[in-house]
Order: structure tokens, then C-alpha cells, then sequence
């Protein structure tokens, strides 16, 4: 068996914040945004990441690569712990990790044009590649990602939202790297959109032999892209599991509560489907539940959720199917 591409062991990311209205001397609280995350991720694997706004999906995202600052370990393929690297031996790692942002058009620069936007990793981390190469490779580039090689001296105001992903698509795909970190990058595209982008991800994937990690709210867009998927709450792992595992079985109640709102096209089914509702909002990271952070919401709470919290452990029948709960 072969080594995984990623492997993530105790990852950790907090923030020291003070208050407006706190004195000088204040002591600044901790806010728990990814607390103990593990999981591996194997070359040409897709894993999907969902959870409720707040849980610390983007966050983890960003501490992968170093965009915040977190503690653990985030080991690459080869051994190097990408936490603990130093910046020019982290850079050479930026081109085998690249990232498709949420808001297709803010994560491109409207001075730029379309080909100086997508040659700009060639520039950073291909110096050597002279103009003419550079503006063929960007232009073969657009044709993978289906724009028109004729658009390159356009900028990003002259797009719409589905070719502006294309384009940060492009950009991320262009120095050829292993894995792709996208988050939540169809959330703002219209339906019709977002099964373009997810498609054109999923062939790309196959051509190139990418990893992807997959972040979205939409359950049946990670469903249908992915092929494990992990359940964050409250920067904690809920569950993992292969795809159809965790959506024909789920285990933890928040990862039920989370299926059980996914539309089913059949009209019949989706009206006499139960749909569990979960009470209450989400606790504030600045002060997580003691025990199970789930706790305060979980239907089947007892005493020990509040004093133990549960491990992430596989279940007896299916052992690559790990659920953090005392009640399974």
C-alpha cells in the first residue's frame, strides 16, 4: 500500500482576541477554530469537508498551507512536516498545493489580465520559462478549463462568475501540482453553474491525477464529487467515512441531522422523509461545551458528554468508518 499524499495528525488552529471596549491589560481570550483534526488523503482521492458555517472548514483549509498559523503535524508525501519547514523550502511546496478560493471574482486581481492573472505561479515558481512559452502553456491552459484561448488579454470584469472560477481554476492547475484545496468554490454560482465547475473538476481530476480536499455546504454536491467525507463541528471531526457509508448509514446524530435536510428529487420520498432538527446555535468557539463540543445540541446527550470527549474511532462492522460519539 502506498504511502498517503497528506497525512494530518493533531492539527490545531486558535487565535488570541481582545474585546473593543477591553484595557490594555487584559488577558486575550482563545478561540479554538480547528481543534485535534486527523486524516490522511491519498494520491488521485477526493475528500470532502462539510459542516455548518463556523465549524473551522476554511480555517483548516488555510492552515494547510500556512496561510494561518497552526500546530501539528501536516506531513507531505516524502516525510516534511509543512508546519515546521522553513518559507523558501515551504515555497517550493506552494506549486504541488494550490487553492480555488470561494469568491470567484474577489480572489482575482481586476488590474491584471486573464493571462497575466493564470501565468502568475508560472512567473513565481518557473522564472526560467521564457514569454513565449509561458503564453502557450496559459493558452492551452483556458482550453483545459474551457475558455477561449482569444480572451487571454481580457480582465476578470468581463467575465461572469462560473468563467471567473474557471479562470482561478486555471491559475490553480497551471504549475501542475498535486493537490487541490478548494473552498467552497461553487457556493456563490448559480445551480446550472456549479454542475459545470463540478464536472469540469472532476474530469481535470482524472486527466491530471489531482487529489482533491472539497469544502462545501451543499451535501449533495460533496456527495456526488467526493469519495470519503468528514463532518466538522465545532473544529472537531464528528465522522468519517467512505461516501455512501456515511450517507446511506450515518452514525453521529449531527451527521444525521446534516443528511436528513438534503433535498430528494422523488416528491413522494421527500415528503414523508423525517427531518431531524437540531435546537439551538452554534456555540461560540471563544467558549466550546466542555466534553462533547456537541453536546449542547445533541439529541442523546448524557452525563458523560459533558466530562469525556468522545474518541474518533472506527465502528465494529466497518472499520475505515470512524465516529466521535459515546452513543453510536
Amino acid at each position: 500500500m502506498s504511502d498517503p499524499l497528506l497525512k494530518v495528525e493533531n492539527l490545531r488552529v486558535s487565535f488570541h482576541i481582545k474585546s473593543e471596549g477591553d484595557m490594555p491589560w487584559t488577558k486575550p481570550r482563545e478561540l479554538h477554530a480547528v481543534g485535534g483534526v486527523d486524516f490522511e488523503l491519498k494520491q488521485g482521492e477526493t475528500l470532502g469537508i462539510v459542516g455548518e458555517s463556523g465549524c473551522g472548514k476554511s480555517t483548516l483549509a488555510r492552515a494547510l498551507i500556512r496561510m494561518v498559523p497552526g500546530s501539528g503535524n501536516v506531513v507531505w508525501m516524502g516525510g516534511d512536516n509543512l508546519l515546521n519547514v522553513s518559507k523558501s523550502k515551504m515555497m517550493n511546496y506552494r506549486s504541488e498545493i494550490q487553492m480555488v478560493f470561494q469568491d470567484p471574482l474577489a480572489s482575482l486581481n481586476p488590474r491584471m489580465t486573464v493571462g497575466q492573472i493564470i501565468a502568475e505561479p508560472l512567473r513565481t515558481h518557473q522564472p526560467n520559462l521564457g514569454n513565449a512559452e509561458v503564453k502557450e502553456r496559459v493558452k492551452k491552459m483556458m482550453q483545459q478549463v474551457s475558455l477561449l484561448p482569444n480572451q487571454i488579454n481580457r480582465y476578470p470584469h468581463e467575465f461572469s462568475g462560473g468563467q471567473c472560477q474557471r479562470i482561478g481554476i486555471a491559475r490553480a492547475l497551471i504549475v501542475e501540482p498535486k493537490l487541490i484545496i478548494c473552498d467552497e468554490p461553487v457556493s456563490a454560482l448559480d445551480v446550472s453553474i456549479q454542475a459545470q465547475v463540478i464536472n469540469l473538476l472532476m474530469e481535470l481530476q482524472r486527466k491530471m491525477g489531482l487529489s482533491l480536499i472539497f469544502i462545501a455546504h451543499d451535501l449533495s454536491v460533496v456527495k456526488h464529487i467526493s469519495n470519503r467525507v468528514m463532518v466538522l463541528y465545532l473544529g472537531k471531526v464528528m465522522e468519517v467515512a467512505d461516501r455512501n457509508d456515511l450517507y446511506d448509514n450515518p452514525r453521529h446524530p449531527y451527521t444525521q441531522a446534516l443528511i436528513s435536510a438534503v433535498p430528494i428529487p422523488d416528491p413522494e420520498i421527500e415528503r414523508n422523509k423525517e427531518i431531524i432538527l437540531i435546537d439551538g446555535d452554534l456555540p461560540s468557539p471563544l467558549a466550546p461545551p466542555s466534553g462533547c463540543v456537541f453536546r449542547t445540541r445533541c439529541p442523546k446527550a448524557q452525563a458523560i458528554c459533558a466530562t469525556t470527549p468522545p474518541a474518533l474511532d472506527p465502528q465494529s462492522d466497518q472499520e475505515t468508518h470512524l465516529v466521535a460519539c459515546h452513543f453510536t
